[in-house]
């Protein structure tokens, strides 16, 4: 008589180096991939390598297979378990935001200095430079810290027709390093404005992000004689770049159609 065999032992599941065990032990008999709850026995050879993953590849619900890892940006799981949003990327955290205890957690760089990449544009931290690396494979850190660049007008000001008396403002964003300086002209008029001008100001502050200045032309009581071309000039030791925009001031009456 042929003798009985043992009864086969479960293999245990083959898990992602470093994750956690699955809820209910290694035998959980659920399918992998599932939520928590659904989780099988893993069968690494059954997974799937997703493509187009731009910060990298984490553990899936049943640290078995792997999937994309979250963006900056995107919401995420908290802890090392992926259980609604996923968990994040390469080089990212998930921690709440800044409104308060009951907001949503989301992924956050944890290098958050901002680096040059070899295509002369600054990236505001690492985690952006590996997303367009993704796209841009030969693109590399340069150094660290801004790229040194002329003046980019980010926002230039927007043309404007308005009635006499009015009150207006021209807006103007720059990107630059180092920091620029942001000067306000009239064509026709050789000072810099406002000049002795009083129902003219301009103010400027830093941002709204990083090596950014906004700078705004106020007109109060605007008067015919103000239409004209207003023109924003950046200036920093590596060039300048200018912008401008035209002012219609409308007398009584006029309708400017």
């Amino acid at each position: 008589m042929r003798p009985e065999s043992p009864p086969l032992r479960p293999l245990r599941p083959q898990q992602v180096p470093g994750s956690p065990e699955p809820p209910g032990g290694p035998w959980d008999l659920r399918p992998c991939g599932a939520p928590p709850g659904l989780c099988g026995p893993c069968q690494p050879d059954r997974c799937s390598l997703p493509g187009g993953c731009r910060a990298g590849l984490v553990p899936d619900s049943c640290s078995c297979c792997l999937e994309c890892g979250n963006l900056e940006g995107q919401p995420c799981d908290p802890g090392n378990r992926s259980v609604f949003y996923g968990l994040c990327g390469s080089g990212l955290r998930c921690q709440a935001g800044g409104g308060g205890e009951d907001e949503e957690e989301e992924c956050v760089c944890e290098e958050q200095e901002p680096v040059c990449g070899s295509d002369g544009r600054t990236y505001m931290n690492m985690c952006q430079l590996r997303e367009a690396v993704f796209s841009t494979p030969e693109l590399h850190t340069a150094g660290r810290g801004p790229c040194r660049t002329v003046p980019v007008i980010k926002v230039p000001p927007r043309s404007q027709v308005n009635g006499s008396g009015s009150s207006l403002i021209f807006l103007c964003e720059v990107f630059a390093f180092p920091m620029a300086m942001v000067e306000w002209t009239k064509e026709g008029r050789d000072v810099v404005l406002p000049g002795d001008d009083p129902h003219i100001s301009v103010q400027s502050r830093g941002g709204p992000l990083k090596f950014e200045l906004s700078s705004w032309l106020q007109i109060e009581g605007a008067e015919t004689g103000d239409s004209g071309t207003y023109r924003c000039t950046a200036r920093n030791d590596l060039g300048a770049a200018s912008a401008s925009a035209v002012l219609g001031v409308l007398g009584a009456g006029e309708t400017g159609v």
